[in-house]
């Protein structure tokens, strides 16, 4: 059978042209520089083709109407066959995906890879991120569940204070004057159609800047040498062997995630009833803490540099030097922007809440600064205590 199909195949293409590029390829020698690090990118790549699959199975039941996107989504979660698994699956791979991408674009800055002649590679990469967090968004809308609904109302209101087209763009998002189902049915198409298209592009021609410059050693730029066979790691069988273990590590995390801590659907959206403390998806929380600190206007513009920081960081950075230790300054500024993403996201994951810590209850503002409202040492206690504790109560 297998002599027949070569055979098949031998008579309609020339196989010996189409084998040495493809040979090439698989035997190309890695730099030695490769570590576990480099296998983030092709697990970007498996979350994507995760979420593609199991978002193609939620569709056979999903419908993306007011009046049916909640009930379907319960009903998948409910009834469908292993149809809580996909939905979870889909849901956390969505999380692990933004997590990987970033950890990828980190290890990218940190071995500075994105210098000459790479800069392209690294444009394509911050592109990728930010679709992802798109896809992210206009997900979180589809369940129609009352968080869903308030944080996307919540969401567009800043997108219309965008000077000169923020109403349009308001308008644009929401099909109308207030977020319903015209807002579900463009999210849907979005999230469905648009979107997955356009990262599977960009995705390609990401992987193709890839294998055609390579990996980048830790040479400082216009000093790299061409790994030559038996010099560094064959990309086929040992690298991709790194990528199998990883993989199902990964495989294994998201299934455990899905079965132990399965995403709540929560209550179906009322526009008449707003939920207290409304909150954007934690990916999104460093952005909108930093919005509070500002007029709006001024905070969109805040935010808004970021991406493009991002997008022009290889022109900013002009040294020669890729080794960590030797770009004390980007560096530098590196793990400030990270901690910064940390302590905001921080600060607005417990702003608008109350919190107990070492026996005492804070009340957490808007802006995420903790107010301290009793202490369990100085509280007097109940009468219901003191009977316990036989302890005469306080008057």
């Amino acid at each position: 059978m297998k002599h027949r199909l070569k055979q098949w195949f031998a008579e309609r293409f020339d196989l010996e042209q189409l084998k040495g590029p493809v040979q090439k390829q698989l035997h190309k020698p890695l730099p030695k520089n490769i570590s576990w690090a480099h296998t983030l990118g092709s697990m970007s790549l498996f979350l994507f083709v995760s979420q593609v699959l199991t978002g193609i199975l939620l569709l056979i039941y999903y419908r993306p109407t007011v009046n049916e996107a909640f009930e379907s989504v319960k009903f998948i979660m409910t009834k469908s066959y292993m149809g809580w698994l996909y939905r979870q699956i889909h849901a956390w791979g969505a999380n692990l995906m933004l997590i990987v991408v970033f950890l990828h674009m980190l290890r990218t800055f940190i071995t500075g890879s994105y210098k000459k002649p790479r800069e392209l590679t690294w444009v394509f990469g911050v592109f990728l991120f930010l679709l992802t967090l798109v896809f992210g968004f206009t997900g979180y809308l589809l369940p129609w569940n009352q968080l869903a609904y308030w944080a996307t109302t919540v969401g567009t209101e800043v997108a219309g204070a965008i000077p000169v087209l923020g109403e349009w763009i308001k308008t644009f998002l929401r099909g109308g004057f207030n977020v319903g189902g015209e807002t579900l049915s463009r999210f849907f198409v979005v999230h469905v159609i648009i979107l997955p298209w356009v990262l599977f592009f960009i995705v390609l021609i990401h992987l193709v800047l890839v294998r055609i410059q390579g990996i980048a050693t830790m040479d400082p730029v216009g000093s790299e040498k061409e790994t030559k066979p038996g010099e560094g790691t064959p990309f086929f069988p040992n690298h991709v062997l790194k990528e199998g273990v990883v993989f199902f590590i990964l495989l294994g995390i998201l299934i455990t995630l899905s079965i132990l801590t399965p995403f709540d659907l929560g209550e179906k959206a009322d526009p008449l009833t707003t939920p207290l403390a409304i909150k954007p998806e934690w990916y999104f929380l460093p952005m909108y803490q930093v919005i509070k600190y500002f007029p709006k206007l001024v905070g969109i513009f805040v935010v808004g540099i970021g991406p493009l920081f991002l997008l022009a960081w290889p022109l900013l950075d002009k040294s020669s030097n890729r080794h960590p230790l030797h770009r004390p300054i980007s560096m530098t500024i590196g793990i400030l922007a990270l901690l910064s993403l940390l302590i905001l996201g921080t600060m607005g994951y417990f702003s608008e809440s109350k919190r107990h810590f070492f026996g005492k209850e804070y009340d957490i503002d808007i802006y995420g600064i903790p107010h301290l409202v009793s202490s369990n040492a100085n509280r007097r206690p109940s009468l219901f205590e003191a009977e316990k504790n036989k302890a005469p109560a306080v008057p």
